[in-house]
C-alpha cells in the first residue's frame, strides 16, 4: 500500500500494512464461535430423587406413563433416551425442557396377491369352480422407516425406526407425544 492509499483495516494511521490487531489464536468476524457454556445446574440422571411431575392420565393408560413404558425407568425412542431432565443421544446430552420433537412417516404398506394363491386357484379350478376364491387372498407388507428428530439446547439429533406393521407410526407418535408432555 502506498501513502496515498492508507490501509483501511488499520485501527491507527501509523499501522503498517499487513500488521493486524488479531493474532493467530483469535477469530475474525466472530467465527468460530465458542461452544455454549454448561447449564448453571447439574442435570440429574434418572430423576435422582426428584419427583416426576404427574400428567393427567389418558383414558386406558397408567397415570403418568406412556403405553409400553415401564414405571421407574426413562423413555426410549430408537437411540434417543430420556432420563430425568435430560435427553441422551449418541451425539451427546440435551436439556429436556423446551425440546422440539418431530416424526416423519417414511414407510409404506403394500397389498398384493401371494404366488401360492395363484397356484392354488389354478389347481382347484380344474376340480371345482371354488378355486377362484383363492384369488381373494391378499398379503400386506410394510416396509420403510419412521424418522424421529429432536432439537434442544442448540443441538439436533435424528434417528430412524424401522416400520414393522401399519401401526408402527401410531406407536411412535404415542411415544413422541409423551416425550412432548415431559418437555414442557
Amino acid at each position: 500500500m502506498s501513502e496515498q492509499q492508507p490501509n483501511p483495516y488499520a485501527s491507527d494511521p501509523g499501522q503498517a500494512p499487513g500488521d493486524y490487531k488479531w493474532g493467530p489464536g483469535q477469530a475474525s468476524y466472530g467465527y468460530p464461535q465458542p461452544y455454549p457454556q454448561p447449564p448453571a445446574h447439574q442435570p440429574t440422571v434418572g430423576g435422582a430423587g426428584l419427583p416426576i411431575p404427574q400428567q393427567p392420565p389418558a383414558p386406558g393408560y397408567a397415570p403418568g406413563y406412556a403405553p409400553g413404558a415401564v414405571p421407574g425407568q426413562g423413555l426410549s425412542i430408537g437411540d434417543i433416551s430420556i432420563a430425568g431432565d435430560q435427553i441422551i443421544t449418541p451425539s451427546g446430552t440435551m436439556p429436556l425442557r423446551g425440546a422440539m420433537w418431530n416424526a416423519t412417516d417414511l414407510s409404506r404398506t403394500e397389498e398384493k396377491m401371494p404366488a401360492h394363491a395363484v397356484v392354488l386357484a389354478i389347481i382347484f379350478f380344474l376340480f371345482c369352480l371354488l378355486g377362484l376364491l383363492f384369488l381373494l387372498m391378499k398379503e400386506k407388507r410394510t416396509t420403510g422407516y419412521i424418522q424421529v428428530t429432536v432439537h434442544s439446547g442448540g443441538r439436533h439429533h435424528s434417528t430412524m425406526i424401522p416400520a414393522t406393521d401399519p401401526n408402527s407410526y401410531a406407536w411412535v407418535m404415542n411415544q413422541i407425544n409423551y416425550a412432548r408432555s415431559l418437555s414442557v
